[in-house]
């Protein structure tokens, strides 16, 4: 019974981690699409700014993840951040009928990377105040 339980917090924990990824990157999205709108600025200009926003978000996630679960941050964030790259996967092939190439591979790998790092902090500062 206590394996249920803890399943569902980690499970739970992950979800709240996605959630909280995909409105980060939908606010961002909106933020910068009405900025290239009603701007002069380029696309190209932006790049950086925008993986970087990509970055944060994912760490935001895997922090909220590993405070959610409040164990195991590690795994939390790595869960996280891949499914965010399946659900990432999923719409390119299915929506696109296109792969990850080699430099979003290497872009995905680094997301997962970051969402453990989230994850770790997550727990650690989060455990200490509960």
């Amino acid at each position: 019974m206590v394996q249920i339980e803890e399943s569902k917090n980690l499970g739970s924990a992950v979800l709240f981690g996605n959630i909280a990824i995909f409105i980060i990157a939908i606010v961002s999205s909106l933020f910068f699409s009405l900025l290239l709108s009603f701007t002069s600025l380029q696309e190209a200009s932006l790049q950086h700014v925008i993986t970087a926003v990509s970055f944060v978000a994912l760490f935001a996630g895997g922090f909220i993840a590993g405070g959610k679960g409040k164990q195991k941050g590690w795994l939390l964030g790595g869960i996280t951040g891949l499914l965010y790259s399946l659900i990432i996967f999923l719409f390119q092939y299915l929506g696109h009928d296109r792969l990850f190439d080699g430099e979003q591979i290497i872009y995905h790998t680094c997301y997962i990377l970051i969402c453990m790092m989230g994850g770790i902090l997550g727990v650690n500062v989060k455990g200490k105040s509960s």
